[in-house]
């Protein structure tokens, strides 16, 4: 089966309640982002006590570097998944604001 565009001429129709249930589904979708947001989140706090610790070695301080690096590209997927979430929330009011529309 293909996917492809509807013709201009069969315009989608709106069904308040399936439109409802799509919302629904963008917010859960948005609620497991979080969730992912707070697994970073628990990760970043891990990742900074292996930071603390005081280690002399030369194999110990490319230990925390690293550490170090893997912790910065992590904070960076946290705001983006962090900025997901708001973008998420947003697009499941407008299918709500659309399926209203569409009344």
């Amino acid at each position: 089966m293909s996917v492809g565009l509807m013709p201009a001429a069969n315009p989608p129709t709106f069904d308040p309640l399936e439109c409802a249930s799509r919302s629904h589904e963008v917010q859960r979708l948005a609620w497991r982002i979080k969730t992912c947001v707070d697994q970073a989140d628990a990760v970043l706090a891990a990742l900074r006590r292996i930071q603390l610790n005081d280690w002399q070695s030369p194999a110990g301080r490319a230990y925390r570097t690293t550490i170090a690096l893997h912790a910065s590209a992590l904070m960076r997927a946290r705001e983006s998944m962090d900025a997901a979430v708001a973008l998420v929330l947003r697009h499941s009011q407008n299918v709500s604001v659309s399926s209203e529309r569409g009344q």
